[in-house]
């Protein structure tokens, strides 16, 4: 990643010529000016970055992302976003040729505070026109990002400039106004953060500030490219284009006060559920919700184009899984016209198979847990349906799923993975070693359900004997 001293180093160049324009594609002397395009291909978890100018916040940590760099020029925030074909690393031992926004997908947040003005370079360097919806802001309808209807598109090779003052605080997102069933399948979005300027009634301090959006792809085992026609059937439901294994987890300090902000710009709802804590849902992208009208909950269920805020009190220590409650949406690469083998007996037909092909192995006979087990051959760039690996074995997962990590040795501002959790002495499910009897059944002189001892008798409801 180029560091953000280097791009600061523009901050001293001459304002843009002009103003800023959504309509038109920027001149020449404002070229002069353009911010440097900063470009990150890892995908792992970047640090928050910390405000060095302009009003001071609490950041946020995008999971399995990072926060864009900006310069302040005359007292203004300017960014530069690339809209450009990327490759993202799916989990290890996949990639996916896709779209997003400065080398990665999805794009990386946006961080401002509630009365900054915003100045936005969008650059395109895709093969097809584009446009920037900046989701849920109140801005000019010029600066609205939707093509055709409030702003020519924005051609090949065009740069298009965005400026809005940040109105109100909140959690949004960004994607195109153009050609959404293929630029939004290959994964162009990205996160905005506006963050209150003062202290908020209905926005709480928090300890830990995470963010990611939901997304899916239908990449066929050996390929790389989505398919952008694909409504329903997808097979890599993803957080920020990335699936378990894959998937960093949050770690934070115990009893921390966390807020985890979700937005959802795939084809269809998640439940997102999270074990051993309750949280409360205290934001959308349509702003704080008042406290009043908060309850606690353990899932929540988010619909497409929306954001949400959950926020907690991390007070119990461990491993705590946390994932979309689909249970599809656990797992990878998932075929999904594989009939039900479970008590079909597959050995004489395996026998014979394994004459044709010595690699073939039965599956589904017992259930799909020993697919997890299986070293299978794969197809070149995809991934186990089931995997990843735990303290006490395989965690047959895949999709949507991370874990959050509460610890007391955790230092405040440390998102580093403190390891798997030592539960203390008595504290672990464990194998039972007695003897286990027979289940007690309730006695009676009949069986109710031998019909051989029961008389069933119809009664015809009265006044509607044409029934």
């Amino acid at each position: 990643m180029n560091s953000r001293r280097h791009f600061l180093k523009t901050a001293g160049l001459s304002s843009i010529a002009g103003g800023a324009m959504a309509a038109a594609s920027v001149s020449k002397v404002a070229l002069a000016a353009l911010p440097e395009a900063v470009t990150q291909t890892n995908a792992n978890t970047m640090p928050p970055l910390t405000p060095k100018d302009g009003r001071p916040y609490h950041p946020v940590v995008t999971l399995n992302g990072w926060t864009l760099p900006w310069r302040m020029n005359n007292g203004v925030k300017e960014f530069h976003l690339i809209a450009e074909p990327v490759v993202r690393e799916i989990a290890p031992g996949m990639q996916a040729q896709l779209w997003g926004y400065n080398g990665q997908s999805p794009g990386p947040t946006i961080e401002v505070v509630e009365g900054d003005r915003i100045r936005i370079f969008v650059t395109n360097r895709l093969p097809e026109v584009t446009s920037m919806h900046w989701h849920g802001q109140r801005l000019p309808n010029g600066m609205d990002g939707v093509s055709g209807l409030t702003q020519a598109a924005i051609q090949p090779g065009k740069t298009y400039v965005y400026e809005f003052v940040a109105r109100r605080p909140g959690t949004f997102m960004y994607h195109p106004h153009a050609d959404e069933m293929t630029q939004m399948a290959m994964g162009m979005m990205g996160a905005w953060i506006t963050h209150p300027r003062h202290a908020h009634p209905l926005i709480d301090e928090v300890d830990r500030d995470f963010v990611f959006l939901i997304n899916a792809y239908d990449i066929e085992p050996g390929s790389s490219k989505p398919k952008i026609t694909t409504m329903t059937d997808f097979n890599l439901w993803t957080w920020n284009s990335r699936v378990a294994p894959g998937i960093d987890s949050l770690n934070v300090r115990k009893n921390d006060k966390v807020r985890i902000r979700v937005g959802n710009l795939s084809m269809t709802n998640h439940p997102i559920h999270i074990h051993g804590h309750e949280f409360y849902v205290t934001g959308t992208d349509g702003g704080p919700i008042p406290k009043m009208a908060r309850w606690p909950e353990v899932t929540t269920d988010i619909a497409v184009g929306q954001m949400r805020q959950i926020e907690f009190i991390a007070d119990e220590e461990g491993d705590w899984a946390f994932h979309c409650h689909k249970s599809h949406h656990t797992m990878n690469a998932m075929g999904h016209s594989v009939p039900n083998m479970i008590g079909v007996d597959q050995s004489d037909v395996m026998e014979k198979l394994n004459q044709l092909m010595p690699s073939y192995m039965a599956m589904g006979e017992n259930g799909m847990s020993d697919m997890s087990k299986m070293q299978m051959p794969l197809p070149e760039n995809t991934l186990p349906m089931m995997a990843g690996e735990g303290p006490y074995g395989s965690l047959e997962m895949g999709g949507m799923f991370s874990v959050l990590k509460v610890r007391k040795e955790q230092v405040p501002g440390d998102y580093k993975d403190p390891g798997w959790y030592q539960h203390p002495k008595g504290t672990s499910a464990y194998e039972y070693q007695g003897t286990v009897g027979a289940p007690l059944r309730q006695q009676t002189e009949a069986d109710p359900m031998d019909k051989n001892k029961i008389e069933l008798k119809a009664i015809k409801p009265h006044r509607h004997q044409d029934h």
